[in-house]
Formats: C-alpha cells, sequence, structure tokens
C-alpha cells in the first residue's frame, strides 16, 4: 500500500463513515500483503531484441520471419488488416476478435526487399521488415505511414513476465487520435496516457489521464493516408505520444512519436489502413458489428441515483410531463438494490415496482436497473450461497476468495472471464427483469470500491481463469467489465429473445461495442468536464464503439444555469442523452429552453434510428470529427469543437461561459444554418451567433434527414442542393426494438426546373419517397463572407 492508497483510504473514513473507511484501509493492506507475497519481484533484468534476420518461411498472406532471439509471423488479413506478432504470438486467442481471425489473403505473399529485409504487398498496405526488425506499413503508393523500431524486452532472470516497450514513428503532419474515452482530446497531444481502467473518484478533467474505458487503439490521420493501429494486450502499460514537426520545407523534419510500455502481455498488433469510413468498417468486421440498442434508448434518458422510492420516481416523470418535456427512460442507481441481496430491489422503498414499471410503460417510459458485479457476503443470500458453492468468485493466489468493500460490508465479485460465471451471472438478470426494468447500466464495474471511490478493488495477484488460460489480474483487469457486459446481453438474449438488450458499462475495453454502449463516467460539473464529455464521445467513436453519451451536468459538484443548458443542447446531438437534476431546478427561462431542445431531439430520432443501424453495418460512428471525409484537410484535423452527426450535420457545441457567438470551421461544400437557413460556403472559417437559446446546428446541402413530423409520423426534411449539383442520404426505417433489419432505403436529391426532386432509388430503379418531404433552404439565402 502506497502513500496514495492511504491518504485515499484514510479520506474515505470521514467521507464514507467510520466503518466502511477502516473496512477500505484493512482491504489496502490484505492487497498489498498478498501482491507482495504472490507476485515475484522483478530484480534483476536481462534486456532483449531481435537479433539479425536469419530465416524467412512463407505461408498464406505472409509467413515468418526469424531473427536471432526472436521471430515475427506477419498475415495480411482479406479485409485488408494487416497483423504481426513477436515471440510466436499469433492472433488467437484474443478478447477483442469477435470471432475467428479473418482468412489469410491468398494474394499477400512474402518477397524479398531492399537493403535484406522483406515485404508482403496487399491491396490497400505494403508491410516491409528490415534485417534489424524494424516494420514499416506503407501507402500503395509506397509511403511509410508508420515506422515501428525493432522492439525491446526486459525479461526478470528469476522468471516472470516480460515487459517490453514497442517505439514508433509517423509522419511529421500527422495527429493522434482514440485511446479510448479520453478526458483529453479528441486529439492526443503530447504526454503519456495510461492504459489501466480506472474508476470515479479522481479528477477527470483537464490535463489528468484518468478513463474508465482505456485501449491500446491509435487512429492515426496525416496527408499521407489514415491508419488504425491496435497492440492486442490487455496488460497495463502507458502510451507517449509527441507529435512531430514539419521544417518548413527545409526537409528537416521532425516524425511524430509513439513509444508504448506495457508490463507484460504478447507484442501483437494490428494495422489497418484507407478512408477512415474503409479504416472503421475494417475495424468493425475484426473486433465485431456495434449492438443495436432498442428505439427507446435513443430518447431521453433521466438517472435517479441516491437512495429514493417508489414516490421520487414518479414525481420526476409527473414533473417532466407536466412541464412537456419528453422523457423515455429513468435509470434508478445502484441505491435502488438490496446492498445485501444481489439482484433484489430494495422491497421497503420499491415495494410495488412491477406495478410502477408497467403503468410507466404504458405511458412511454422504461425503467432501467444499475447493476453492480460486487456480491454481499451474508449468509444465506440467494446469489452468495449459489456463487460460493459453484466457485464462482474470484480467488487470490492461494486459493482463498478475494475479499473488497461494498455497501453492506464485505463483497467477492465474480469472475467474468469464465464463460460458466458469465452463463450463470447473465441468468440472474431474470429477477430484475420480473420487476420490470427494461435495461441495465453497469456502475462501478473496473471493478472499484464502492466506499472509496478511485480505489482499485481486486488484487493484481487475484487469479482468474481468462478463458482457460489462467492469469492474474494484471491482464484481467482491463477486461473485467467486458466479460460483465458480455455476460449480461448473452443473459438478455436468452431471456428475453424478441427484445434487444440495452446494456451501458461504464468500463470496458476493445469490443465493448459487441454488447452496447458507455458513457463519460463520473464527470466534475464544469466547464473543463462539458468539453471533456465530446472529447470523450468523439475518441471512443474512433475506437469503434458508436453509442455512447455523457450526463448532462455532470454527476459530481453543482452546475450553473448556463453550463446545464449548454450541456443539455450539446447531449440532444449524441447517441446517448442522460440528464441528471431536472431543468426545472435551474428556473423558467432554463426550463423554457431546455423543452425546445428536448422536443428536438425527438423530432430528429428517426435519424438517430438510422445513424445506429448504418454504425451497426459498417463500424462508422455516429459522431464523427470534421475530417470524417477529408482528412487531409490540416484545418478540420486540428478542429476539436464542432463534429459532424452523421453525413448530414455539422453541430457547433458551446463550450465556454457566457458565450453568445462563436467561431465554427466548415467542410468543403454548401451548408445551411438549422434556424435561419442562411447558406455559407466551405471551406470556410464563419462567425455565426450562439445565443442562449441554442448551439449552431448546420445541414449539409442536398442532405435527406429523416425526422418526426408534427403528427408524430415520420417525414423526409430535405435540404436543397446548390445548383448544378445533386444530394442525397440513406435512411433506416424503424422497424421496432426487435431483430428485423429493415432495408435501406436510398434517396437522391436534384434540381428540375425551379423545383427540388426527391426520388427513392434502388434495383428496381426509380420511385417515389415512402414518406412526406419538406424541402427547406430554397431561398438559399447567402452569408456575407
Amino acid at each position: 500500500m502506497d502513500g496514495r492508497d492511504l491518504v485515499r483510504s484514510m479520506k474515505t473514513v470521514g467521507s464514507a463513515g467510520a466503518a466502511h473507511g477502516w473496512r477500505t484501509v484493512r482491504a489496502a493492506w490484505r492487497r498489498r500483503r498478498a501482491d507482495a507475497a504472490a507476485l515475484p519481484t522483478r530484480g534483476v533484468e536481462r534486456a532483449r531484441v531481435p537479433g539479425a534476420l536469419r530465416e524467412v518461411e512463407s505461408g498464406p498472406g505472409g509467413g515468418v520471419l526469424r531473427f536471432g532471439r526472436s521471430e515475427l509471423r506477419v498475415l495480411v488479413a482479406v479485409n485488408g488488416a494487416v497483423f504481426w506478432g513477436w515471440d510466436g504470438a499469433g492472433p488467437e486467442p484474443s478478447r477483442a476478435l469477435a470471432g475467428r481471425c479473418p482468412e489469410p489473403d491468398p494474394r499477400a505473399v512474402l518477397e524479398p526487399d531492399k537493403d535484406g529485409g522483406w515485404r508482403v504487398v496487399a491491396e490497400r498496405a505494403t508491410v516491409a521488415v528490415s534485417r534489424n526488425g524494424a516494420v514499416e506499413v506503407r501507402t500503395p503508393g509506397g509511403v511509410v505511414l508508420r515506422r515501428e523500431l525493432p522492439p525491446r524486452w526486459w525479461e526478470p532472470v528469476g522468471g516472470g513476465p516480460a515487459r517490453w516497450t514497442q517505439r514508433s514513428e509517423v509522419a511529421a503532419d500527422a495527429r493522434f487520435f482514440g485511446l479510448g474515452g479520453r478526458s483529453v482530446g479528441p486529439r492526443l497531444r503530447d504526454g503519456t496516457y495510461r492504459l489501466w481502467n480506472t474508476g470515479p473518484g479522481l479528477p477527470r478533467a483537464g490535463g489528468v489521464d484518468a478513463a474508465s474505458v482505456t485501449m491500446p487503439v491509435q487512429m492515426v490521420v496525416a496527408d499521407a493516408g489514415t491508419h488504425l493501429v491496435f497492440h492486442d494486450t490487455s496488460w497495463d502499460g502507458t502510451v507517449t505520444l509527441r507529435e512531430g514537426e514539419e521544417g518548413a520545407g527545409s526537409g528537416h523534419d521532425r516524425p511524430g512519436r509513439s513509444v508504448l510500455r506495457m508490463d507484460g502481455g504478447p507484442l501483437r498488433c494490428w494495422v489497418m489502413v484507407g478512408t477512415p469510413a474503409r479504416v472503421l468498417l475494417a475495424w468493425a468486421s475484426l473486433t465485431g458489428a456495434p449492438a443495436l440498442p432498442p428505439s427507446w434508448a435513443l430518447g431521453h434518458h433521466h438517472v435517479r441515483s441516491g437512495f429514493g422510492d417508489e414516490q421520487d420516481v414518479r414525481r420526476a416523470v409527473a414533473g417532466h410531463q407536466e412541464r412537456g418535456l419528453p422523457l423515455d427512460a429513468v435509470h434508478l442507481g445502484v441505491g435502488h438494490a438490496d446492498a445485501r441481496q444481489a439482484f433484489t430491489v430494495d422491497e421497503e422503498r420499491f415495494p410495488k415496482l412491477p406495478v410502477l414499471a408497467e403503468e410507466l410503460r404504458r405511458e412511454g417510459v422504461r425503467l432501467v436497473s444499475a447493476v453492480e458485479p460486487a456480491v454481499a457476503t451474508v449468509p444465506g443470500s440467494a446469489v452468495y450461497d449459489a456463487g460460493t458453492r459453484g466457485g464462482v468468485f474470484v480467488p487470490d493466489a492461494a486459493g482463498t476468495v478475494v475479499r473488497g468493500v461494498g455497501r453492506a460490508g464485505d463483497v467477492v465479485f465474480p469472475d467474468f472471464t469464465h464463460a460458466r460465471v458469465r452463463a450463470w451471472w447473465g441468468g440472474l438478470y431474470e429477477e430484475r427483469l420480473g420487476q420490470g426494468f427494461a435495461g441495465f447500466w453497469h456502475d462501478l464495474d473496473e471493478p472499484t470500491s464502492f466506499a472509496a471511490f478511485g480505489e482499485p478493488t481486486l488484487p493484481r495477484s487475484a487469479r482468474h481463469e481468462l478463458e482457460g488460460g489462467g492469469g492474474d489480474h494484471r491482464e484481467a483487469h482491463n477486461v473485467y467489465a467486458l466479460g460483465m457486459a458480455r455476460s449480461a446481453y448473452e443473459g438478455l438474449r436468452a431471456l428475453t429473445p424478441d427484445e434487444r438488450p440495452f446494456v451501458l458499462s461504464r468500463s470496458g475495453w476493445v469490443g465493448l461495442q459487441r454488447y452496447g454502449g458507455t458513457w463519460s463516467g463520473e464527470v466534475v460539473a464544469g466547464w473543463a468536464g462539458l468539453r471533456s464529455s465530446l472529447a470523450r464521445v468523439m475518441g471512443l467513436g474512433l475506437c469503434g464503439v458508436p453509442f455512447s453519451g455523457t450526463d448532462v451536468g455532470g454527476s459530481e459538484g453543482t452546475s450553473s444555469p448556463e453550463l446545464y443548458l449548454r450541456w443539455l443542447q450539446l447531449a440532444a446531438h449524441l447517441p446517448l442523452l442522460r440528464t441528471h437534476g431536472e431543468p426545472w431546478d435551474f428556473g423558467a427561462e432554463v426550463l423554457e429552453r431546455a423543452r425546445v431542445v428536448l422536443v428536438e431531439r425527438r423530432r430528429l430520432l428517426p435519424y438517430f434510428v438510422t445513424l445506429v443501424h448504418l454504425a451497426r453495418r459498417t463500424g462508422a460512428p455516429c459522431v464523427r470529427p470534421l475530417w470524417w471525409s477529408a482528412p487531409e484537410d490540416r484545418a478540420l484535423r486540428d478542429c476539436e469543437d464542432a463534429f459532424l452527426l452523421g453525413d448530414c450535420l455539422l453541430v457547433a457545441p458551446v463550450l465556454r461561459p457566457g458565450a453568445d457567438r462563436r467561431a465554427v470551421r466548415l467542410p468543403r461544400g454548401r451548408w445551411y444554418d438549422v434556424v435561419t437557413e442562411r447558406a455559407y460556403e466551405g471551406p470556410a472559417r464563419v462567425v455565426v451567433d450562439a445565443p442562449l437559446a441554442r448551439i449552431p446546428v448546420f445541414a449539409r446541402a442536398g442532405a435527406v434527414v429523416p425526422v418526426r413530423g408534427e403528427d408524430g409520423a415520420p417525414e423526409l426534411e430535405v435540404w436543397a442542393p446548390a445548383r448544378g449539383r445533386t444530394g442525397g442520404g440513406l435512411v433506416v426505417p424503424d422497424a421496432g426494438d426487435g431483430w428485423d433489419e429493415p432495408e435501406i432505403e436510398r434517396y437522391v436529391s436534384r434540381w428540375e426546373g425551379r423545383r427540388v426532386v426527391v426520388e427513392r432509388s434502388g434495383e428496381d430503379g426509380v420511385s417515389e419517397p415512402s414518406c412526406p418531404v419538406r424541402v427547406r433552404g430554397l431561398a438559399q439565402r447567402s452569408a456575407q463572407m
């Protein structure tokens, strides 16, 4: 137990009550002792590098290159993804992959390269390996996108996992994105980022690197091209990034650098090259298509944390309804459950929960239940007794079940890296389904101690099944919540086969999108928290998790009326909209403007339905950086305060206090202000009004946006294309919350004489739109530039 552990634990003594506080101190000491006894000290280490190339063996899609002190396996898959692994590491087994490794590309073969090296030439990229073990990824035209220097291992002389370092170079003009949901960003500037899922309780804004969802995934954008790189290991580590500098034409460029340091695990890597859309399509084919949320999950969610009761829920719902505020779901925090009986609702405060849930469902409001992985050590509890008999709880190195600290005192944790445990836990959701809950959000799933937020719960020496491979918590920590999400998703699919599961996870890892989404976690109320929320959503989208959002107003601290409204205006344009606090608590002015925001979100629901269906089929995020369609535009690469919502809309939230105007960077093409319908020509930087009542939103000329009409029926909102040009869009009709795959409708908009014509195109030719059409932007008033 180091000094920081002790300080946090002692703070807990005063903040969470003496009983929980001292339990936390004792638990921290137990973790420290367990790790000291079970984990070998590193002691003397021996450094190793690959050495000189000695032998090459060709194979399907690539081959094996043997060096003096290591070997490298290279594979190009049929989906265009490139894999390499050192020391015999292969693509499988992997918790990131959705299934089996893609088949190798039979056209890709190892062939000699210059200076004694070898290369594999594929359709989208060339992989070149030098005689000393450096790996280059080049474009089909031969431009180097990434250069991985020969790796270095440090192996304990007394045995144990080797730590390793991989240094990489990218173009001087390259920009880094990704690494999961980072509060700094979405562009990741110079700094060190830890790859270890961290619970709440630590500062979560500004330059502090603390994240609940970390991923060793980088999206790198440069003039020469875009590539995604993923180092497939779940161990603790850090990434140090430094952007490059160009020599102003002198030729003395300083390349950008990435240094990945991992405490263990295999050194294996996947790389995808191409446009951002093609890269994420290949990424989704590798790690799995995003789960499709039920349609109601795209509406307005309201969080009731703390320890309220049924009347508290009724008052909250009635308050929204009486004030004309659309509401689709109410989330109950962990306080609604019996702390001593896992999966059992507190019947004293919620005696007729099924009746309440059914009443709310008839009014269009679903209940969502928070679930934590901790199980109280209460003999006689059905879940605890069954888990003890089944041996499902995480043990230490000596085989004794590890105990942490929860709301009811000592708790234990299921091992979600074991298929049998996941199946057992997934079946437990039946009890809460019987109480009327329609969805679930996983809290404290890093896992984290309830009594001391930010404290680790399981010692690093704790043992896990790890899908039959066996290992300790150093390898299992980052994938623990991923296993819990999988357990819930698969359990719900079996329990309610006709409904799409709704699962939110605060923590996760690569592949989280297969089971649901996430939110920004505990964000401190403040303007920095607002900015960090947008950064996290954009970063997660570029790592393959399209369904995410933020808690409006922050979950820690108090927002000002202005901040709350600006936060709500941003969140209404994110896939997941969750609010903390009621708008009427901030005064009549905020209430009136919040109503406009929530009504507009409901009007856009058909567009969000389309976006999540397209994300499932293509891997493209709903929230996209401005450079998505033009990564070669350097001005767009550096823009972090606006985003594209799908292909049709550009959203420019207000992220600073007191602002009533803001500058907006527009990509190429014509853009309409959706309120004034004034047209702007891009690429350009324009200054527009941003009164407290709204944030700037622009529609792309020619866009076809599905919306809800005034009568609630779907209609198409079409923005007039520029003269002499055409436009269009994709629409996916809402097929309900089942598993039907609706057909994608393709629309084209064009000028025909003095009117705009909208046609639906398909295999059978051109036909009329399936719903009413409303054309906007016909006045085409141009702004003065």
